[in-house]
């Protein structure tokens, strides 16, 4: 059966695709072409990881392709980027939210629960850098460089970085909203946007804990997420923190409360907790922290042989007093938990979904444009994780997939058919 064909038969079906693709509007005040032919072709766009909107606007020229948006004629670059500039951003967030609550209702991400609880990862990541581009919502830095004629000299460049928010796990990543990060702000403040309308919006229950890096290791951030109703897990890295010599001086010489072999991450584990913790003064609230000891043997190559070394690391995780109830295990997989929005999300967006491609320097177009990256990145792997055959039987891999969607436009069906009420 035609690949593509199953793809928009599967996402109408579960998520209602029509539907949600109709629900989107833009402010323009004499459209000529509507707005589902152009959000239509810019979640296809993401869905079939095209680069740009030039590139898109090439693929309108397929005659199946407007088929299936309803548009007889080609749409322009300028068109996209003009739309994109007066998307509504709340449609396209309720969109992405339509999409993730069907998935958990459909106990889709059973699978990303630890011990019972669903993690949230919060990271963030950049998008966009220039130094001669910029726009009322980039963030600024300084960067020191050489010139040609070996001299130092400061120059500016302008960035844009987003705080994503995710749920991950063994079989399925799902993106729930992202934040932009403001000039002059740090991670932590859009951080605490993006939760208070993650809460408003998917309800306080929708997941349990909050897992982060040492960057949201402060106080009022923390008491933030208490009061938001989530429990919470951080990476302690900074020696100078009282409540981690504290933990590191009470643990040491401790014997090990669990031992363990990670078979997924290959290392032999210890972990010993350390409880009744005081973080700061501006938390006001106990924590307690659980510190990680893993071992493993690492293969290299040396003088054209192979040989193993011993190799060692360890983390030190504080966690909430609502955590106190769980084995130390449960912040061990919590904590390691955050780095798949870094290997498994950021990774793959930027490789086959151009995430660090500026389609339109607006702060209203680029953030249109993440949220519809992120919707087309949710669809695809469900349909990937959850009804793919050739994905469950390994006969191809995601890229493989993703061309195989776009060969299917090649095929004689009726692909009018497709989103045509309404």
């Amino acid at each position: 059966m035609n690949e593509l064909a199953q793809f928009l038969g599967y996402a109408t079906k579960v998520f209602g695709l029509g539907r949600l693709i109709r629900a989107v509007r833009d402010q323009r005040p004499y459209a000529q072409i509507p707005t589902r032919a152009v959000f239509l072709s810019l979640l296809m766009g993401g869905i079939l990881r095209v680069g740009s909107y030039l590139d898109l606007s090439k693929q309108t020229k397929r005659r199946r392709w407007r088929n299936l948006i309803h548009w007889p004629k080609p749409i322009s670059d300028d068109v996209f980027g003009y739309v994109a500039e007066r998307f509504n951003l709340t449609d396209l967030r309720a969109t992405l939210f339509q999409v993730n609550r069907r998935l958990k209702a459909n106990k889709a991400v059973e699978s990303c629960k630890i011990n019972g609880l669903l993690f949230l990862s919060l990271d963030a990541n950049e998008h966009f850098a220039s130094r001669s581009r910029c726009c009322p919502a980039c963030c600024q830095r300084e960067i020191q460089e050489t010139d040609g004629e070996g001299r130092q000299q400061t120059v500016t460049e302008y960035y844009h970085r987003y705080v994503f928010a995710q749920i991950n796990g063994p079989k399925l990543n799902v993106l729930l909203d992202l934040e932009g990060i403001r000039p002059g702000e740090g991670e932590a403040g859009a951080a605490l946007r993006l939760l208070g309308r993650i809460r408003r919006v998917y309800g306080a229950r929708f997941f349990d804990a909050v897992t982060v890096d040492s960057w949201y290791v402060q106080g009022p951030f923390l008491k933030a997420v208490d009061k938001l109703g989530w429990a919470w897990i951080v990476v302690l890295k900074q020696e100078r923190m009282g409540v981690l010599q504290e933990a590191q001086a009470l643990g040491a010489g401790q014997e090990p409360a669990l031992r363990f072999h990670d078979e997924q991450r290959k290392r032999d584990v210890q972990l010993r907790p350390v409880k009744d913790l005081e973080f700061s003064q501006t938390y006001g609230r106990g924590v307690w922290v659980v510190h990680a000891h893993e071992t493993w043997m690492e293969k290299k190559i040396a003088g054209g042989k192979k040989i193993s070394q011993p190799q060692a690391s360890d983390w030190w995780w504080m966690a909430s007093e609502e955590l106190q109830g769980y084995p130390p295990r449960v912040i061990y997989q919590g904590g390691h938990l955050r780095w798949g929005i870094e290997n498994k999300t950021f990774n793959e967006l930027t490789q086959h979904y151009h995430l660090e491609h500026c389609y339109h320097h607006d702060p209203v177009a680029m953030l249109a444009q993440m949220l519809i990256l992120c919707l087309a990145f949710v669809l695809f792997n469900a349909y990937a994780a959850l009804h793919s055959q050739k994905m469950r039987l390994g006969q191809v891999t995601l890229k493989e997939l993703a061309h195989d969607l776009d060969l299917g436009l090649e095929a004689d069906l009726p692909w009018n058919l497709w989103f045509a009420s309404g």
